[in-house]
């Protein structure tokens, strides 16, 4: 009989098939095959958190024990409330799919849309539910009437979604995409607001940025080029990808036009949904590109959000996921993850022979880490920290900043941190 191995656990079919049939999912998650018996629920966040507690958020995981995962930038797990959503409604869908049984995710998801509103500091009416930050972008870059003659300025450290899409829009529209290079150590706020006034004209349409940098961490002043934007008439897209669900963000201060992230990165929640904020002032200047049946109930995701049958039952599960959060506190996971960040940095700057690209400072960096590991390569040393070390991170390759990327979060501990700066002074001691 075929089994599935995790550790000294086997599951066959048969074990599958009777779990299932338990008909509830702290059934399945209970199985040592999973790695450890259901942890209480988690205790209310102290006002000072200790080490004890952050160990506590981690049991919420289905991660084993001795797996450090330090790849939020990537993707992140999801907690066990987040799995017991989402299975107790991807079962309840496949047991009855009638209408009349789905109709109450509908409800159930316009309570996420207002859950997220609460989160990012903004309306219902504003909050498009997507599959995630690439659609979001790609929503905007389609959507914005943009023109021969009109202009949009990037950031060059945009994800492709945010850089490549306009390039190639641009093609077929006829518009100029204008670029502000990122420069390596980040050189402060002030001098990529300066960067983009100078880059923008009476013909600049639409400008668009990365809040946090996938690449090395850097934080942009998402903020004040928002705000030198608004004071020209021009449109705003800020990518959160990196941001959404670690950094504590208010959109209300913020003021972009428009926002993006994803459920499967820092929030910790199902895949394939994600976030796209639309300013209440913006909504008249953005078109449809995708026109189908079951949009949301308020607002603008009364027109964005028809795209045909979608995974309920994973939007409802984001909710939870911030709810998870919520119940943490936004603060002290920011909080944390600089936290863990900087003990990466402090470490990898006394290891001899790497090269930090993350900026220490942490006005201008934010929960990813990155550095060339000297004269290793980033691909063969991610791939001995997992297989020998059981560390998940991200080997980056090209001659643009390459080398080791470490993005920890909520469910890391300090100890993994320690374990990680441990085996890369090995490995440059000793090799892959």
């Amino acid at each position: 009989m075929s089994r599935h191995r995790n550790g000294d656990a086997a599951v066959s079919r048969r074990d599958f098939a009777r779990l299932f049939a338990l008909g509830g999912s702290a059934a399945l998650f209970a199985h040592p095959a999973f790695g450890r018996e259901r942890p209480p629920e988690l205790v209310p966040t102290p006002a000072a958190p200790d080490e004890r507690f952050w160990v506590s958020v981690r049991q919420q995981f289905l991660l084993p024990p001795g797996l450090a995962v330090v790849n939020a930038a990537n993707l992140c797990p999801s907690s066990y409330p987040v799995l017991d959503c989402l299975y107790q409604h991807t079962r309840d869908v496949d047991c009855d799919p009638s209408f009349d049984n789905r109709r109450k995710l509908g409800d159930l998801r316009e309570a996420v849309r207002r859950r997220l509103a609460d989160f990012l500091h903004v309306t219902p009416e504003e909050i498009v539910i997507t599959r995630n930050t690439s659609e979001g972008n790609n929503i905007v870059s389609s959507g914005v009437d943009l023109k021969a003659g009109d202009e949009v300025v990037i950031f060059g450290d945009n994800h492709p979604s945010a850089h490549v899409a306009f390039r190639e829009k641009a093609k077929r529209f006829g518009f100029t995409v204008k670029v502000v290079d990122p420069v390596s150590p980040h050189p402060g706020p002030e001098y990529y607001v300066d960067a983009f006034a100078k880059q923008m004209t009476p013909r600049t349409k639409l400008l668009a940025i990365t809040h946090v940098t996938s690449s090395v961490g850097d934080v942009m002043p998402a903020r004040e080029l928002c705000r030198m934007a608004r004071e020209r008439g021009v449109l705003t897209l800020v990518d959160g990808a990196q941001s959404f669900g670690v950094l504590d963000i208010d959109l209300s201060d913020m003021q972009p036009d428009f926002f993006t992230g994803s459920a499967h990165k820092w929030p910790c929640g199902a895949r394939e949904v994600g976030v796209l904020y639309i300013n209440k002032s913006a909504q008249s200047k953005i078109w449809p590109s995708i026109i189908s049946l079951y949009a949301g109930a308020v607002g603008i995701s009364k027109t964005f959000e028809g795209m045909g049958q979608r995974d309920e039952p994973a939007m409802v599960a984001f909710g939870e996921a911030l709810a998870f959060q919520e119940r943490i506190g936004k603060r002290a996971i920011e909080a944390r993850a600089r936290q863990l960040s900087q003990q990466l940095i402090e470490g990898l700057k006394q290891t001899s022979g790497v090269r930090l690209w993350t900026h220490p400072d942490p006005a201008r960096s934010a929960a990813i880490v990155v550095f060339q590991p000297g004269n290793l390569d980033p691909a063969k040393l991610a791939t001995s920290l997992y297989q020998k070390d059981r560390i998940a991170c991200t080997g980056r390759g090209g001659a643009d900043r390459g080398g080791i990327r470490f993005s920890p979060h909520l469910y890391n501990t300090v100890e993994e941190i320690d374990r990680s700066l441990a085996a890369i002074k090995r490995y440059m001691t000793t090799g892959t």
